[in-house]
């Protein structure tokens, strides 16, 4: 076995208490354990003469059995088989990597280079770790992963912790090894009522911790994995173990591993003596946060890429602490991602789902004194040195990352087939669009095809729902957007921040603003006829043309380039600046209908001199004239001077 593994930049991803400082807490319930499987879990998928799977990763893209999200219930102890239990099936991309043995040490390693550079990077990480990551891992894997969830709500956290009488008895950590083991509960003179994890489900907002509680529910324990597949945790591979039951004794029937993981001192104590009980693959802890962190982004999604980068930093310190590897976290990812939108996929659930749903919206409102409109904004309003996420950039290129960590890919893309349920997840985040669209936008942000262990069945390990989040990456087809402002919230406003492509039109209807901010080069087109469409970038509109015969176009950005712009009965709102550039610059022809309005606001920091003209818009041939023009400044006045190809605009005082 080669003991050099290939070269990977481990230390790249956002990893210390700066990323998840004071005041993270992470739910470390542990799961109950359950009995020791007495035969190898997964023979019945292993080829016995090769040990190579009878599956291969290409398959796994045209999988048509049984959806994940209505055979989930099958996820218990007794059921270890990939044939048997769901939750086994979903994750069986592993097998591609890592072959269970009959025993938790003599497993077959199928891909060594990925096994090996799994190793180094936990040694690499836990070998630069400092004190303060210590404690955090510490903190993280002791409390109560519900209650840790509650971290990624910003300046919505301290309300949460109040309405839902949620507490944690782990609020610090011990600078070296503790007495014993340490468990979360319930803290002397904690207010009367109060819960750990999620809160009290008799509080302000038990309906919210209820719904918490069912996401994390029954049939969602990793344990059964875990048995199936028989992994090992990293500190088990060490060549000069830690753990009394390797003795320095090669795992796994070959060379033990040149990296040597180092647990957090502050968890020696925590870890199981039973090692056939207790294995990496998938993560309990990274399952646990997941669910509980998309069950509070369904609840409370005005914070939803914050939550899922909570759930992240929960994941990524199980490697941190030492307890965990890269394939564990990702494979507790992908567990937990599944799990979650089975309960919410459940129609059992759509009650429990929709209280909570509804009583977080009444509860902050309430208490913030904002509507549901203003309560993104409020929910945003702090920057970094109080808001552990308040920089979204640095959200995204972090959860990004750890979506594949040093995962290679191999082989040809293959299209995303959604699996059934998944869209769930974004039914409170993008509540404008139906089921069908919502699953569009899951499958033009996916990852692309062939990772190894994501592209399991289903491959629910492809999804990313933090892109997802700021809707479509392409048009694959025409999408129509019908926003109701008068439901509030994101069907008021709401922003797309992806680059999206494609040859689809989009077409704008409903009261609601949508603002798109990408670089985008979809093809098909623009139809504005109700509402407002924002475009915040020079491309926001893509590379078609664009119609507007309702509702409002309004250019945020200091240009917004076109191919052709037709509008009638409609406003065109643009902000002029004092730079000379045309707010409008299109490639052919400018249209001009009846009842077509231009309303003009004027950049206070950059504002135009009176008395000077400035270009509005300048194209191959402009036909047709403004039948209105409104600005937005007392006491001044806007002409419009009109030639074949370029329209400008003079501001006079009156």
């Amino acid at each position: 076995m080669s003991t050099a593994p290939r070269t990977i930049d481990r230390r790249r991803l956002l990893t210390g208490s700066a990323a998840v400082a004071a005041g993270i807490a992470a739910a470390a319930v542990a799961e109950p354990a359950s009995a020791e499987p007495t035969t190898s879990a997964l023979q019945s998928t292993i080829d016995p003469t090769s040990g190579a799977s009878l599956r291969t990763t290409a398959q796994y893209a045209q999988y048509d059995g049984p959806a994940f999200v209505d055979t989930y219930a099958t996820n218990i102890t007794e059921n270890q088989t990939a044939e048997s239990n769901a939750a086994v099936r979903i994750l069986s991309g592993f097998q591609d990597v890592w072959q269970t043995g009959p025993e938790w040490n003599n497993g077959t390693v199928v891909d060594e280079d990925l096994l090996e550079d799994n190793m180094a990077y936990s040694a690499d990480l836990t070998g630069a770790r400092t004190l303060a990551e210590a404690k955090q891992a510490f903190i993280f894997d002791r409390q109560h992963q519900s209650y840790s969830a509650i971290g990624g709500l910003g300046p919505l956290e301290a309300l949460y912790k109040t309405g839902a009488k949620a507490v944690t008895a782990i609020t610090s950590a011990p600078d070296g090894i503790p007495a014993g083991k340490i468990s979360d509960s319930v803290p002397p003179g904690a207010p009367a009522g109060s819960a750990n994890g999620a809160g009290a489900t008799d509080s302000e907002l038990g309906k919210v911790a209820l719904l918490v509680n069912t996401v994390r529910g029954n049939f969602t324990s990793s344990n059964p994995s875990k048995f199936a597949y028989l992994y090992p945790r990293p500190y088990r591979m060490n060549e000069d173990s830690e753990v009394a039951e390797t003795g320095g004794i090669p795992v796994l029937g070959i060379p033990a591993y040149d990296s040597k993981v180092l647990v957090a001192p502050q968890l020696l104590r925590q870890r199981s003596d039973i090692p056939a009980e207790d294995g990496g693959f998938p993560s309990g802890h990274a399952n646990a946060a997941w669910l509980a962190a998309f069950a509070l982004a369904y609840a409370v999604p005005e914070r939803f890429q914050e939550l899922l980068t909570r759930a992240s930093d929960v994941a990524h310190s199980r490697i941190m602490a030492g307890m965990h590897s890269v394939v564990d976290v990702v494979g507790g990812r992908i567990l937990g991602t599944a799990l979650a939108a089975a309960v919410l996929h459940n129609p059992a659930t759509a009650q429990i789902k929709a209280d909570g749903r509804e009583q977080a919206l009444a509860y902050f409102t309430a208490a913030t004194g904002v509507s549901a409109d203003g309560l993104h904004a409020y929910a945003h309003r702090e920057g970094p040195d109080t808001d552990l996420y308040a920089d979204r950039e640095a959200n995204r290129e972090r959860y990004r990352e750890r979506l594949t960590y040093f995962l290679e890919r191999s082989g040809s893309d293959a299209a995303m087939i959604v699996p059934k349920g998944a869209e769930v997840l974004l039914e409170t985040r993008l509540p404008y669009l139906d089921a069908e669209q919502r699953r569009e936008v899951l499958a033009t942000t996916a990852l692309k095809s062939g990772y190894p262990i994501l592209n399991g069945p289903e491959q629910w390990g492809r999804l990313d729902y933090f892109t997802a989040a700021d809707g479509y990456a392409r048009f694959n087809a025409d999408v129509a957007v019908a926003m109701d402002a008068a439901q509030g919230g994101f069907s008021a406003a709401d922003t797309w921040r992806n680059d999206i492509g494609g040859s689809g039109k989009i077409t704008k209807t409903g009261t609601g603003s949508l603002t798109l901010t990408g670089d985008n080069s979809f093809s098909g087109g623009v139809l504005v006829q109700e509402g407002t469409l924002r475009a915040a970038s020079a491309n926001a509109l893509g590379k078609g043309g664009v119609t507007v015969t309702g509702g409002t176009l309004a250019v945020d950005a200091d240009q917004l380039e076109l191919r052709a712009y037709a509008q009638s009965n409609a406003a065109l709102q643009v902000v002029l600046n004092a730079e000379g550039e045309p707010a409008l610059e299109v490639a052919n022809k400018v249209t001009l209908g009846s009842g077509a309005v231009l309303k003009i606001a004027l950049d206070p920091q950059r504002p135009p001199v009176a008395g000077v003209s400035l270009p509005l818009a300048e194209a191959e041939e402009i036909v047709g004239t403004f039948a209105e023009v409104v600005l937005d400044l007392p006491g001044y006045t806007a002409t419009l001077e009109y030639s074949k190809k370029r329209i400008e605009v003079r501001i006079d005082a009156a």
